[in-house]
């Protein structure tokens, strides 16, 4: 499976293999082949357990024609909130440090699991004293700041203190599925804020996440804008389509409902490359065709499309 030619240079910022306590579709270096010979210029693994940089680097190296980058999710098995773990990670080149995913209070309850979990809240209900030490890590890098499975009500206030202690990068985690939902009014209020993007993924649409309509996010794309847009993935499961063909199906899905070929380019391709730290254009194939369909923009406003 090949991407298209206005999806050549895709980066996908959010992305499962193996090794991991989960079943996967293709390990690391499977991986890294797959999304290489489909046309892919960048992928960012993720694991629910351990940091993955270090595994990237080894990816990197082995699939020379693809970037390989890592990141570290802050869940119990890396210690929770550890500032320590993302200094680490951080010297190591993590591309995305992660609140908690499933070790998140809120995930649990959202499962229906009332075993605890970690929130970004102390017992005062202002955020605990380690976040802030890894927010300042955070602004000394050029590492992005997912909210995971934070609650809505933890993610602004994670966004409001990352942004006032000076993080320039901060992507609100698939905020279509149900456990992580952000209204659309909010959106549009932290889309007005300097350098939060919005990572959609492709999994949502699927049985995975509740078949959220894409119909949905395009809707939020709209009232946010595609200059905050991010097009990611997070596939990886062996009952999912591969990351490249997820990522072909979301382009076809978003263009057929009225996204321009440019559009597209410029969620898939060029803001997660921004983000990823990657300045070097990706050229369109020159078969590409040099038109899309009918054009959202006129319905976008101000929102830097």
């Amino acid at each position: 499976m090949h991407l298209p030619d206005f999806l050549h240079g895709a980066a996908d910022i959010h992305v499962h293999s193996s090794p991991d306590l989960d079943p996967r579709r293709f390990d690391d270096f499977e991986l890294a082949r797959e999304a290489a010979c489909g046309g892919m210029s960048a992928l960012v693994i993720k694991s629910h357990q351990n940091s993955t940089v270090e595994r990237a680097i080894l990816a990197s190296k082995i699939v020379p024609e693809i970037c390989v980058f890592g990141g570290l999710v802050l869940n119990e098995t890396v210690g929770g909130l550890n500032p320590a773990a993302v200094q680490l990670a951080l010297r190591l080149g993590a591309r995305q440090i992660w609140m908690p995913t499933r070790s998140a209070r809120n995930h649990r309850v959202f499962h229906g699991d009332d075993g605890g979990g970690i929130s970004i809240f102390g017992p005062d209900g202002e955020i605990v004293s380690a976040v802030d030490r890894i927010l300042d890590l955070l602004a000394t890098s050029d590492c992005m700041l997912g909210t995971g499975h934070l609650s809505v009500e933890e993610s602004v206030a994670l966004i409001e203190r990352a942004s006032a202690r000076g993080v320039r990068k901060i992507v609100v985690t698939h905020p279509e599925w149900n456990a992580t939902y952000f209204p659309i009014p909010l959106q549009r209020k932290l889309a007005a804020k300097p350098g939060v993007w919005f990572e959609r993924c492709y999994v949502s649409t699927t049985h995975r996440c509740g078949f959220t309509p894409i119909g949905t996010i395009a809707s939020a794309i709209e009232e946010t804008g595609v200059a905050t847009t991010i097009l990611s993935t997070d596939l990886g499961q062996p009952d999912t389509p591969p990351p490249v063909e997820g990522m072909r199906l979301y382009g076809d899905a978003l263009r057929a409902l009225g996204f321009t070929v440019d559009q597209l380019r410029a969620m898939a391709v060029e803001n997660p490359r921004t983000l990823l730290g990657l300045d070097e254009v990706i050229p369109v194939p020159v078969t590409a065709t040099p038109t899309g369909a009918a054009t959202r923009s006129d319905r976008n406003g101000d929102s830097g499309i």
